[in-house]
């Protein structure tokens, strides 16, 4: 994020509006309890189905995968791959190239979230 401070310690309003607003879109993206999740499993385990991406991801509804699996989908972030010549149609979901553009963002939200969790075991706060 671009700092919203200039060289003599002042804060430019314009800056700190973009970058809210950037980190506000990108919240709206990939916000929320499950898709960060998602995109985690889809990257682990490569091309996967509806039911074992449910088990994966421990307690998400059914209807709660389904519809953010549809906004990862509209996003972006997930490929769904039908394959209707088969009986029972299967259905696989895959992350997409994009959704790898993430690594870096959640590889910096685990060590955060690794090192935010050790100062309140050691009461640093």
């Amino acid at each position: 994020m671009e700092k919203c401070v200039d060289s003599e310690g002042s804060f430019t309003s314009q800056r700190c509006s973009q970058s809210l607003s950037s980190v506000e879109d990108a919240l709206y993206v990939i916000g929320g309890k499950w898709k960060l999740k998602i995109i985690i499993a889809l990257q682990e385990h490569g091309s996967i189905r509806f039911n074992e991406l449910q088990r994966i991801v421990a307690g998400i509804s059914a209807r709660v995968l389904s519809n953010e699996l549809k906004d990862l989908e509209l996003n972006g972030f997930v490929k769904r791959i039908v394959h209707a010549e088969q009986t029972p149609v299967v259905v696989e979901y895959i992350s997409t190239d994009y959704s790898k553009t993430l690594r870096d963002v959640i590889m910096a939200l685990s060590d955060w979230g690794r090192t935010h969790k050790n100062n309140i075991k050691q009461d640093l706060f």
